[in-house]
Parts: structure tokens; sequence; C-alpha cells
């Protein structure tokens, strides 16, 4: 009992911190030592998350936590390797060379037995993607895979990829744009079938802009 109670205050404390952007900076810190083993599974958890987020805003002070952030990649739960991948994702989008060290074992998350891995591996790639495109260039068929994923959630995020590339270098998912025409209008998920046709429209609209350029 005297365990849940400790949990209680840890993450009634982080979750003021969250609350309060302005004090992030010089709490880096402080959260990361909620990795620690001491910690529950919840408060690494959480721990993971604002780090993220804290990395995102902050990328100078996050840099020496970076590997213990990167090191529940592989942790046997899910949970945290579910964190763990959005932090990265977070972290990459602000500074792509901060995880690079990482950025094979990020790639091998697709192959994850739990499905929200799979779908936090989607979104960290999005996120890393925002400004480092570059690196998938080469991977889209990765994400053009797992729009046939058993996971619902996953088969739903993953066109987003084709968005967020199409929006930044439109010529890199041209080769696509036939396959993803097609789940847009045969897809049995109304959802994937959107985020497919929004995917065409932002790429085609870059690829318009290209060339009156």
């Amino acid at each position: 009992m005297q365990e849940n109670r400790n949990d209680k205050l840890v993450l009634k404390e982080l979750r003021q911190i969250t609350k309060n952007p302005g004090c992030w900076k010089e709490n880096i810190d402080e959260v990361a030592e909620k990795l620690d083993n001491g910690y529950s599974i919840e408060v690494k958890a959480k721990a993971l998350w604002l780090l993220g987020e804290m990395g995102l805003k902050n990328p100078v002070e996050i840099e020496e936590h970076v590997e213990d952030i990167a090191g529940f990649l592989e942790d046997e739960n899910p949970k945290l390797r579910e964190r763990s991948a959005n932090a990265i994702g977070r972290i990459g989008r602000a500074n792509k060379n901060l995880i690079m060290p990482y950025f094979d074992e990020l790639m091998e998350m697709r192959h994850d037995e739990f499905e929200n891995v799979r779908h936090a591996f989607v979104w960290a790639c999005e996120n890393i993607a925002i400004n480092a495109p570059e690196l998938f260039f080469e991977k889209l068929n990765i994400f053009c895979e797992m729009i046939s994923d058993s996971g619902q959630k996953v088969r739903i995020e993953a066109p987003e990829m084709f968005r967020v590339i199409g929006k930044r270098s439109p010529e890199h998912v041209k080769p696509y744009l036939e396959e993803l025409e097609c789940l847009a209008e045969n897809d049995e998920d109304p959802t994937v079938r959107i985020h497919c046709a929004g995917a065409i429209r932002i790429t085609k609209k870059a690829l318009k802009e290209r060339k009156n350029l």
C-alpha cells in the first residue's frame, strides 16, 4: 500500500510539471530520475511521455537522457516500449541527430507483437519525418504494408506517413499514389479511406506547386 501511495504522489508531481511547460527545462533531470528501477511501470510510462514533450521543446537539455529513454525501446513491458517510441519521435522531431544512434532499433518496432507499440512506431516516424523526411525515402514501402496491419489503429495511422512525406517531398510518394487511390476507394475502414485520400490530396497539391515554380 505504501508503494501505491508513493506512486500517487509521484504521478501527481509529474502531472503538475506537465501542466506548466514554462518549468520544463529546469525539471528535465528530475523527471528523468523517474526512469530508475525503483519506480513503477506507471510512473516510468508517464515520465517517458513527459520527457518526449520536454525534448521537443528543449532538445539541448534532453540530450544527456536520450540513451536512457531509448533503452526502453526493447523493454519487456509493451507500455514502456510504446512510450519510449513516442518520446524518441518527439525528440527526433526537434533534432534527428539525437536519435540516430537508436534509429535502427526504432525501425524494428514495426514487428512488435503489440498493436499499441506498432502504432507508436508509426506515430514516432511521422514526427521525425516532419523535419527529416529524407530518413524515410527508402522506407515508405514499410508504411504501405502497414496499411494492411492486423491492428486497426495501425492501419488508420499508416497512411498519415504519406501525408507527412507527401507535403515535403511529394516525388517520393508519387510511386505510391496508385495504391493509395485504390485504398481510398475500396478499403473496408472509412478512416483508412479518409487518411489515404488526404495523403493523395496533399501530395498532388505539392507536386502541382513544384511544377509551377
